[in-house]
């Protein structure tokens, strides 16, 4: 499988997640996020999965400094519709993260590890995404704002984007642009808080 080099510079989340150490998944309970594993879990890269993964990685620093965020302890809630826009691709990949679940989640184990809904659409709040320790109840609102950043002049001269009709030479140099930008985000951008606002 070969992906953009730059997916492997990008910081990987740690999590402590009480059920996969319950039931013997990871030594720990410690689990690793990858960029690349949002990538695989949406099925593209695009500054939106780079925003949800900013957002997500700011979230979790805010709400547990100095220590491993808690997998399945967060509940996750973003202001717009579940098909309202790319919401639903934002809260994939949180969801993915966090272990925050919709009503299709995992209900738990002996009372405990519920994972069902932790994961809310339609939610009234000053950001596009909340948030919230279950424990504790501390919470943060954030928004994305890639308008904050421009769009690398390769891929402002590749638009609009190709069809899936058009040569292979220029399909490829579109994507290169388009990878360019996300790079630009994840890399250059990642603690601008012209990008990644803090709401509340």
């Amino acid at each position: 499988m070969q992906t953009p080099e730059f997916f492997d510079a990008v910081p990987p989340i740690l999590m402590f997640d009480p059920l996969a150490e319950f039931l013997g998944a990871a030594d720990d309970g410690l689990l690793e996020y990858r960029y690349l594993d949002v990538v695989k879990a949406a099925g593209h890269s695009c500054p939106t999965v780079a925003g949800a993964w900013l957002m997500t990685r700011k979230a979790l620093a805010h709400l547990y400094p100095g220590e491993l965020p808690r997998r399945g302890g967060i509940r996750v809630e973003l202001h717009r519709a579940l098909d309202d826009g790319v919401a639903g691709v934002i809260g994939s990949v949180a969801g993915f993260i966090t272990g925050a679940a919709n009503e299709g989640g995992f209900k738990g184990l002996g009372g405990q590890f519920a994972r069902q809904g932790l994961l809310r659409f339609g939610a009234p709040m000053a950001g596009d995404i909340r948030f919230t320790r279950v424990d504790s109840g501390q919470a943060i609102e954030l928004g994305f704002r890639p308008q904050a950043v421009p769009r690398p002049d390769a891929l402002v001269n590749a638009m609009p984007p190709p069809s899936p009709q058009a040569d292979g030479a220029r399909r490829r140099a579109f994507a290169i642009a388009w990878q360019d930008w996300v790079r630009t985000l994840l890399l250059d951008h990642a603690e601008d808080p012209a990008l990644i606002e803090v709401s509340g």
